[in-house]
């Protein structure tokens, strides 16, 4: 990296520390990587570092790394921040040169930025002073049931009641020979001697005269959504697990529901160890991520989840807390994360009545009690059943899930479900008196604790293509760093699906393909199906081309005209299980995946499959695929072609050019515009025959770009080009 380069590290007038600054006092320090892309030149395995900043050798400050006490962790590519600090003032320096070290986690520098001088006695004041924060906060106590050396500490909150026991199979589930003591802070708690890890237990808490039998709210493992908390200890043997390494711009998500995606025997829900039997084939696929729908306990066998019961225990019948733990232990094995998914806009609403629902007893106006507002803020879509975002109790337990998930079952991230309803009443930006301020301090409050304690855990969220959520919360949003693009998937189905060509609008496509404004090329996650867009009056893509004959020529040539924009539009790719075996119908919770299909249409399956690895970059020939940048710059609505360029730096094995024909008719001497001179290579063209028996094979040659202006660019060439095809053209050095 260059001098040059490295005075363009924004640290805006970091010294905008003010001349009378105060010997001990704090004060915000900013060092912002982004203009200089790192990422583009990182010739590392790992996508993290440490930054290391030095004022001058360290006497003139005492740096401290803001949310970590030891060391900042900087993420390349993807929606990433700037590395914070805080300084401590030991002394006035007149002026002095920053130098910013990034090491790798051995402690070996990597690169060295450098400042030019710059003169600190200025009355320039980047961001107001941090008043000094003094001794860290203890510790709370942990809640639910945690093993210690001769029984268990039972703790919980129930601020409402009268007394709280806990009853297990340790005192033959006696109501009152283990009473729990009362804390200030509407918590009760004791240690059981004896009590030990495999007893069944439930809290009898008392009021008004009442005794009600309830499961532990932070249980680790439930007999069942209706039964018994269990004292869970967590044993298991991690090995030398480490997380896989790599970038947000490398991410390619795999969504999967347990029960359906590779069950062992037939009319029984798959388990979790079933998912990791199918790794292997994944992993050769191409994907880089598993995006599990929730795992979280719920009632029946079959569900799609997002009606958890006992958010803190892993479903049994998906086989429990280890099952889990097993299944990302041998993901990182194949290199391929784990993300979770999170329900906290609503729980239940099915028995909740046995945990959750009105806990300690109380409630007001009909309402879920001390868990759930009591008034119309609850209500959803799925009952009235909203937690309750203003207590601090309530967020506690939602950041204390997330981190859960993290901490305990070493997952790569969670995504949280539907956060339109977390920051809206009604799931959309409408009346003031709809919006739910509590929620955003929610979602910032985890996000933050998340970004501290686990720098490289993905945070994202299911929203409506909403900006503010994936913004920081100093500029107003919500702290996630991707978002599913579902306006995305609406508009390039509303393009495939229709029955005439006339119908498919190119302008909307064109729409689709740039990112929304105001969100980052990789703070969108784009796809055409998922268990949403495949359900609920929704089909698989094949099967909405043509509903009764999803094989078709049509369904084929134009869903996986789909999965082309998915795996070179701007954005981090998702696939739903089964798109890539041509899956037909639509998603049903107990219908497993059709494994068969794989045999039957083994070239959409090897489409796929090249599609990832060029998004990936795995043949160095399309690194503008893991760019940021776009340009659609030929749309012609008439004949239903449309082309665009991706580009990271742009130049040879990095400028790309997508040309989608979206009709029938093939053509031939196609010219479109291309931001080079030179040969232009085709890497992929879907309609060679390897795809599908029935396929056309439309000759399609590599072209020579020759030197006459076209769709803004200097240059231009005559394509051939399929019906319904899509190429993929760049470069060689």
């Amino acid at each position: 990296m260059t001098q040059a380069a490295a005075a363009e590290v924004g640290i805006e007038p970091i010294l905008g520390y003010p001349s009378q600054a105060e010997t001990g006092k704090r004060y915000l320090f900013t060092v912002d990587l982004r203009p200089l892309d790192v990422y583009d030149n990182w010739p590392y395995p790992t996508e993290e570092c440490i930054v290391h900043c030095i004022v001058d050798g360290a006497p003139l400050f005492t740096c401290q790394p803001l949310g970590d006490p030891a060391v900042v962790v900087h993420r390349f590519g993807g929606s990433y921040g700037p590395a914070r600090f805080l300084l401590t003032a030991e002394s006035l320096p007149r002026s002095g040169t920053i130098r910013v070290t990034l090491v790798n986690r051995q402690g070996m520098p990597l690169t060295v930025l450098e400042t030019p001088t710059i003169e600190v006695r200025t009355s320039r004041i980047s961001m107001p002073p941090v008043p000094f924060l003094g001794p860290a906060e203890p510790v709370p106590e942990l809640l639910g049931a945690t093993p210690v050396p001769g029984g268990t500490t039972f703790r919980v909150w129930a601020p409402n009641a009268e007394s709280v026991h806990v009853a297990g199979t340790f005192n033959d589930w006696s109501r009152s020979a283990h009473p729990l003591r009362p804390d200030a802070d509407g918590c009760w708690g004791a240690e059981v001697p004896g009590a030990r890890a495999g007893d069944e237990y439930k809290y009898v808490v008392r009021r008004e005269g009442r005794d009600l039998w309830k499961i532990d709210p932070r249980a680790r493992r439930v007999t069942y959504s209706a039964g018994n908390a269990v004292v869970e200890a967590d044993t298991f043997d991690w090995g030398d697990d480490r997380s896989p390494a790599g970038s947000r711009r490398g991410l390619v998500l795999y969504e999967v529901h347990p029960a359906t995606f590779s069950p062992a025997h037939t009319g029984v829900p798959g388990t979790l160890d079933d998912v990791a039997e199918r790794l292997p084939y994944l992993r050769d696929l191409g994907i880089t991520a598993l995006q599990l729908m929730p795992v979280m306990s719920f009632p029946h066998a079959f569900s799609w989840g997002y009606n958890p019961s006992n958010p803190f225990a892993v479903a049994e019948v998906y086989g429990g807390p280890d099952a889990l733990r097993r299944l990302v232990k041998d993901a990182h094995r194949e290199q391929i994360a784990v993300i979770a998914t999170g329900v906290y806009d609503h729980f239940g609403p099915g028995d909740l009545e046995h945990s959750l629902w009105q806990f300690d007893g109380w409630s007001a106006n009909g309402g879920g009690g001390i868990y759930f507002y009591n008034d119309t803020r609850a209500d959803t879509p799925w009952g009235r059943t909203r937690p309750d975002y203003s207590r601090p109790e309530v967020r506690r337990f939602i950041t204390d899930n997330v981190l859960m998930w993290l901490q305990e079952y070493r997952l790569d991230g969670v995504h949280w479900s539907s956060t339109h309803f977390i920051r809206e009443m009604r799931g959309a930006a409408g009346k003031s008196r709809d919006h739910l301020p509590d929620g955003w301090v929610l979602m910032r409050e985890v996000n933050a604790a998340v970004r501290g304690r686990f720098p490289r855990a993905v945070r994202s969220a299911e929203d409506v293509g909403y900006a503010p959520i994936t913004q920081v919360p100093d500029n107003g949003g919500a702290g996630f760093e991707m978002q599913w693009d579902e306006e995305f998937a609406r508009a390039v189905r509303g393009v495939l699906s229709p029955q005439y060509d006339t119908a498919r609008d190119m302008y909307a496509l064109r729409r689709a393909i740039e990112p929304p404004p105001g969100i980052a090329p990789f703070a969108r996650v784009v796809y055409t199906e998922s268990h949403d867009m495949v359900a609920n009056g929704r089909s698989r893509v094949p099967e909405e081309i043509w509903p009764g004959n999803a094989a078709s020529w049509y369904s084929r040539k134009r869903s996986t005209l789909g999965a082309g924009l998915v795996f070179t539009a701007p954005g981090i790719p998702m696939i739903f299980q089964g798109q890539e075996l041509l899956s037909d119908g639509w998603f049903v919770d107990s219908a497993p995946v059709r494994w068969e299909l794989l045999e039957a249409h083994p070239g959409i399956h090897l489409l796929y499959r090249d599609l990832i690895r060029l998004r990936r970059n795995e043949g160095g020939t399309t690194r503008g695929l893991r760019g940021s940048e776009v340009r659609v710059h030929h749309v012609n609505d008439y004949d239903k072609v449309i082309a665009f360029h991706r580009w990271h730096r742009g130049g040879p094995l990095d400028d790309v050019v997508v040309v989608v024909n979206c009709g029938y008719l093939p053509w031939d001497d196609y010219v479109v515009g291309l931001p080079r001179a030179g040969t232009w290579r085709v890497r992929l063209n879907s309609d060679w025959s390897g795809y599908g028996s029935d396929y056309g094979d439309h000759p399609t040659y590599d072209v020579v770009a020759a030197p006459s202006p076209r769709d803004g660019y200097d240059f231009q060439a005559p394509l051939s080009i399929g019906p319904y095809t899509i190429l993929i053209l760049s470069q060689d050095e």
